[in-house]
């Protein structure tokens, strides 16, 4: 399990893009379409993604095979059920406190 992105849902993507960007000096890693961009910060492992995605915001585990990975850990509860992203799939648990955590898998 590693941690790679933070994941921060915004309405709008532009203007988050300019602030994390533009005046937070991050730089773009990658993009799928105009509904999300990922940012990283120069010898930093852990990326944001900006999404204008509906789900709560949360830190997001790579793991093998995230269906595995949510059955063995049936005692978590699902907050967002499992859902297919471009080469692997993502799900979403809620914490002790009421918070969102993803993990995900990719070919």
């Amino acid at each position: 399990m590693k941690l790679a992105f933070l994941f921060l849902p915004v309405s709008d993507l532009a203007a988050a893009e300019e602030l994390y960007r533009g005046r937070l000096g991050l730089d773009e890693a990658w993009r799928e379409g105009d509904s999300t961009v990922a940012l990283a910060s120069p010898g930093g492992d852990v990326q944001l993604m900006l999404s204008t995605d509906p789900y709560p915001a949360g830190p997001m585990f790579e793991v093998a095979d995230a269906a595995a990975w949510e059955a063995a850990h049936d005692d978590i509860p699902v907050a967002v059920p499992r859902y297919a992203i471009p080469g692997g799939e993502v799900v979403g648990f809620s914490d002790p406190g009421g918070n969102v955590f993803y993990v995900f898998d990719q070919a």
